[in-house]
């Protein structure tokens, strides 16, 4: 009996290869699209993004299920953005849209209808390892397995770790986003792309004549797509025109509001020399400015709060054996930095690099790696 699988159809190219290879792999497959944000400000594509998403259904030839999410959306990331932003805290609406919408709402839906699994065009791969029974693991799931012994045979109960690794091409993996993700989500999602790169991926789109196959990489907000998020905020925060001060404490020139900047950025200064913010005043709305290679920016440890183990039996093996690892204090930091993790009496981690990292933003994701295995993630304080 061929197993069921609800495919997150974006309406981009990746999302249309992953359906047609596993409709190549004999899996009942079902297409779904997501209504997130519709505006008629930015030039919004959702509508675009939905004609797409039809035309790859139409030609793959299944069905196609919309659902409107926009509630979802606007309670659990965009309120949640303005709310963080308000308390000068730079979140990642990426990882909080995998992590309480498309691995959340998407799934428990896809579930309701009886699905078997979930499936995206994400750029990881997930690793099914068996191992023997541990009381630690409470969230891998259970197979039994035929042995023989002797002339008989016998049905071993075996568990499933769920291993969350790094997709073949390091410029494009996603692992990152997807660090916030448990056992129970990993058993229940396919990522079809996991060995293709993503040249290979847009050359399968052309030799099968998916009708996106030259539509081009979406940039932007993962919700809104083109919309910067700065020019997002201005709809929630009126500008406020103050000073950008240097390192004497001279000013250089002024800004439009302070919550609109995070630690290190250089655009939106709009100065006649190469800046980069080392230092928010939240009480009197200025920015402080330096060079890139500033002290004042560069740090060699951090706090990470409400740390996720992906898989929760692995943080002793971590900890007690006090293993290398590596991690990212952003998507773009190529490749991860050597570092080590250590658990604090709170529950909080600390994170000290072997060198020195430079503008750790608070509300950023850190995100550990050992080897090419997505361990974990907590939030950056």
């Amino acid at each position: 009996m061929k197993k069921k699988v609800l495919v997150w159809l974006s309406g981009w190219v990746d999302s249309a290869v992953s359906a047609a290879l596993l409709l190549e792999q004999w899996y009942e497959v079902v297409g779904w699209f997501m209504k997130n944000y519709v505006s008629d400000k930015w030039n919004c594509t959702t509508f675009k993004d939905a004609e797409e998403a039809i035309k790859v259904a139409k030609f793959l030839w299944i069905e196609l299920l919309s659902f409107d999410l926009q509630k979802e959306y606007q309670e659990r990331i965009i309120d949640y953005i303005f709310e963080w932003y308000s308390k000068w805290i730079t979140p990642n609406p990426d990882v909080l849209c995998n992590n309480l919408i498309k691995f959340d709402v998407f799934l428990n839906k896809a579930m309701e209808q009886w699905f078997d699994y979930i499936a995206t065009g994400h750029y990881a791969r997930i690793h099914e390892e068996q191992i023997s029974p541990s009381p630690s693991l409470s969230r891998g799931g259970h197979i039994s397995s035929l042995i023989m012994e002797g002339d008989h045979e016998v049905v071993e109960d075996l568990q499933v770790r769920y291993h969350l690794l790094q997709w073949v091409d390091s410029w494009k993996d996603q692992s990152y986003f997807l660090s916030g993700l448990n056992q129970y989500q990993l058993s229940k999602s396919i990522f079809p792309l996991w060995e293709m790169t993503k040249q290979q991926v847009r050359e399968n789109a052309k030799e099968i004549w998916l009708p996106n196959a030259e539509r081009k990489d979406s940039q932007g907000l993962c919700f809104i797509w083109n919309v910067p998020i700065r020019t997002f905020l201005m709809q929630k925060f009126p500008k406020k025109e103050w000073d950008i001060l240097d390192l004497s404490g001279s000013k250089v020139w002024t800004h439009q509001w302070a919550y609109f900047y995070t630690i290190g950025q250089k655009q939106w200064l709009w100065l006649n020399f190469k800046a980069y913010v080392y230092r928010i005043d939240i009480d009197n709305n200025i920015l402080y400015v330096t060079d890139k290679d500033a002290e004042e920016l560069k740090t060699k440890t951090l706090i990470a709060k409400n740390w996720h183990w992906i898989c929760p039996d692995m943080e002793s093996e971590i900890l007690n054996w006090n293993k290398n690892l590596s991690g990212k204090i952003r998507y773009r930091q190529i490749p991860a930095v050597e570092c080590n993790l250590e658990k604090m009496v709170n529950g909080d981690m600390k994170v000290t690099f072997e060198k020195e990292q430079r503008a750790v933003a608070p509300g950023q994701v850190f995100v550990a790696y050992d080897w090419d295995e997505c361990i974990g993630n907590g939030m950056i304080s």
